[in-house]
């Protein structure tokens, strides 16, 4: 009997390598692989067995029930276990979701390259390299495949500029700098399913002619980066990087670089600063990144997920992963589910699902069991969802009606406790924080505006207070450089106009 279990750092956070542990003294090591998650976070640790050609789940499984977990499944009589969850695949097909991205995660060991090419690695950069550059940018533009990282910008867009640029050398850069509260997308992919980054790496760089790609991650994630470390050593011995891929002639290979933390190198101008050892201060645009971007020169700057996408489409073709989704969202979206939520996790969806199907029947509604009021969409800087506008569709053009974002698919939950005056005021704090001060309607405007909101909790001079904060918020989101502190109003905003009682206004001033 082989038995799974998590390696995933949210996994081990909650118990998983003490579960692990447990499961080895009693089975021998041999018997227990460490996966990736499933994204199941509320069933970790989650134990997996193999029965009948299917995955039974048990969790959570605290490592002192380990016994009594083995001694059911010797028995046979495993389906009474109170820990019982049932055949995993069957759970995700019941619960909608539609594995492309993350089809491995939590299925294979991370840096196991055997088990990588026998559950379809390596397929779509083998059928990359059958075709030309060009074939590849047409199939992603075909695909409908948009940056997973805010502002939804078509990636096959970005990769025929580059493309079409004749300076040389270009680059591939990997922004995996996530440090948007509420979402862990990209750490889960890199610790449990690495190999597909690199690989979507490789073919963009197959694509725009780039022979060295950089993978910017964030200081906090250092189980990623020993994940990350380790599959570039594995994919080097097997071909996959290196002087000629998989025996194509053709250059490819990867280096990790690690930031130092600063949020506003999320931002892919910052990013390219820092990843040229200068401070992260958001540079001026024009020239974009795709004709000047890392040491000048045309640069792929994409998502962890928008990258980890690319070997699906090129393995299964565009009009596979086209066939998911709605209007011009097209495939799936990878949803952080957090916050006040019964059932947390990462849910890999269709893009077109609904709030309320996503919040309430999937996630089970709010762990508190009081009324869900709202929800905080694409990370600090996301716009607040009233419960009244759950019926929005996942999609960036349907969110963007409401005033409001995708992101990078982070879902922050709320039950109905919620202050949201104190969230529009922790909106710009955070802004505050984490501006990079290049530009003063960021470094300025949200230091102020914190002051305003002060005063309109105290209740002093409400009504000029609010008319006030309106203004400061135009002024930010039309003076700001970058994406930073031209987003920083929209929670503002979105909790004024959804819920202006808790600013001591009776009615909306206006409506969204």
């Amino acid at each position: 009997m082989t038995y799974y279990i998590s390696c995933d750092s949210a996994a081990v956070s909650i118990g998983a390598n003490e579960t692990a542990d447990a499961l080895a003294r009693h089975t021998g090591a041999d018997a227990v692989v460490r996966t990736g998650s499933r994204g199941f976070y509320w069933l970790e640790p989650l134990i997996e067995i193999e029965h009948d050609g299917a995955r039974i789940g048990f969790g959570p499984v605290e490592a002192a029930e380990v016994p009594d977990l083995l001694a059911a499944v010797e028995s046979g009589d495993f389906e009474s276990h109170p820990r019982y969850v049932g055949d995993i695949d069957t759970l995700l097909r019941d619960q909608g979701q539609c594995r492309l991205t993350f089809a491995r995660c939590g299925v294979i060991a991370p840096t196991d390259w055997e088990a990588y090419v026998a559950h379809g690695g390596s397929a779509g950069l083998r059928s990359a390299l059958e075709n030309s550059g060009q074939a590849i940018v047409d199939a992603v533009k075909e695909s409908g495949l948009r940056g997973r990282g805010g502002a939804g910008f078509p990636t096959g867009i970005k990769w025929q500029t580059v493309h079409d640029q004749p300076a040389t050398p270009k680059y591939i850069v990997c922004n995996a700098d996530e440090g948007d509260s509420g979402t862990f997308a990209d750490r889960m992919i890199m610790e449990g399913d690495p190999f597909t980054l690199l690989e979507g790496m490789a073919i963009a760089g197959v694509a725009v002619g780039a022979e060295h790609g950089y993978i910017y991650l964030r200081s906090e994630y250092p189980d990623a980066e020993r994940a990350l470390e380790r599959a570039i050593e594995v994919a080097r011995e097997q071909g996959m990087l290196g002087a000629d891929v998989l025996g194509s002639g053709k250059a490819f290979d990867i280096e990790v670089r690690v930031g130092a933390g600063a949020y506003i190198c999320g931002e892919e101008t910052s990013l390219l600063e820092s990843l040229e050892g200068k401070r992260g201060l958001v540079r001026f645009k024009p020239p974009l990144p795709a004709i000047q971007g890392f040491m000048g020169r045309p640069t792929v700057i994409n998502n962890v997920i928008s990258l980890s996408t690319v070997p699906a489409i090129m393995a299964q073709g565009a009009a596979s992963y086209h066939d998911f989704g709605i209007n011009k969202s097209r495939g799936t979206l990878t949803i952080q589910l957090c916050g006040n939520v019964a059932r947390p996790g990462l849910y890999e969806m269709p893009f077109g699902v609904t709030l309320d199907h996503l919040i309430n029947d999937i996630g089970g509604g709010s762990v508190s069991g009081r009324p869900v009021r709202t929800a905080q969409i694409g990370g600090p800087l996301g716009a607040y969802v009233p419960a009244s506008h759950f019926d929005t569709p996942l999609g960036y053009e349907e969110l963007a009606e409401k005033n409001a974002m995708i992101g990078h698919g982070g879902v922050v939950v709320f039950d109905d406790t919620v202050d949201m005056a104190q969230q529009a005021r922790f909106a710009m704090e955070f802004c505050d924080i984490e501006s990079c001060g290049k530009c003063t309607p960021c470094r300025v405007g949200s230091v102020r505006a914190q002051e305003v909101i002060d005063r309109i909790i105290e209740a002093r001079d409400t009504d000029a207070d609010i008319t006030l904060l309106r203004e400061l918020c135009d002024t930010m989101i039309n003076g700001s450089l970058c994406a930073h502190g031209g987003m920083a109003p929209y929670p503002v905003l979105s909790a004024l106009n959804h819920f202006p009682q808790d600013f001591g206004v009776a009615e909306p001033a206006e409506t969204a």
